[in-house]
Formats: structure tokens, C-alpha cells, sequence
């Protein structure tokens, strides 16, 4: 599964917001709910309370980032969104991407790692 589809639709955003479990830290909250396909789909909601275009549009970009490069270790099956707390705008990409983690490990949606 090295590709992710793109929640896009209001309506798909709503879903997992009023059936998904919610779990947050101090920069971001994310929702998780099963989606009875074999593939994740992923959402990232940035508010205009947070910044300007330049500002949402860097969060954007640095969230969908850290999904990518820790993909292959998410289990597969889930709707995930992901929204962006007025903290998050000063934060560094590697704490958006230990944030982004912890929400995952949290959601029991990471991979066992196995040891040999």
C-alpha cells in the first residue's frame, strides 16, 4: 500500500468526524474510523484561524509529508483526518512528524515492528 487516496468531499470529512474516535495532542487532533477497503484514505483540515494561505499551506505541505514518508508502516483499511491546532503554525517539521506519529501510535494504527 504505497499509495493514499485523498479525502476531498465535505461529506467524507463529516463522516469520520461523527463516527470516528478522536484523539489529540498539543498540535494536532485526529479522527480514525474503518472504511471497509484495503486502502487508507487521508484528510488534512488547516482553519483559517491558524494563519494566512502561506502559513495553512506550509502546515499542509509538512503534514502530508510526514504521512508519506511513514506510510508503509500504517495498517491498511481507514479513513484518518488530520487537523491543524493554531500551535502547529511555529512548530519545526520534526515535531509536526513526532506529533502526526504519537496521534498514530496512540490510534493503534501503526504496524507492530518486529524484532529478530
Amino acid at each position: 500500500m504505497l499509495f493514499t487516496e485523498s479525502l476531498k468531499k465535505n461529506y467524507q470529512f463529516r463522516y469520520v468526524y461523527n463516527r470516528g474516535r478522536s484523539i489529540a495532542n498539543r498540535l494536532l487532533v485526529m479522527y480514525s474510523i474503518k472504511n471497509g477497503t484495503e486502502g487508507n484514505r487521508y484528510g488534512i483540515s488547516v482553519s483559517k484561524k491558524v494563519g494566512n494561505s502561506v502559513v495553512r499551506s506550509r502546515i499542509t505541505r509538512l503534514l502530508r509529508e510526514s504521512y508519506r514518508l511513514s506510510e508503509e508502516n500504517i495498517l491498511s483499511g481507514y479513513d484518518i483526518v488530520v487537523i491543524a491546532r493554531g500551535s502547529a503554525k511555529d512548530a519545526a517539521y520534526k515535531e509536526i512528524e513526532s506529533a502526526l506519529l504519537h496521534l498514530l501510535k496512540k490510534q493503534r494504527l501503526l504496524k507492530s515492528e518486529k524484532k529478530d
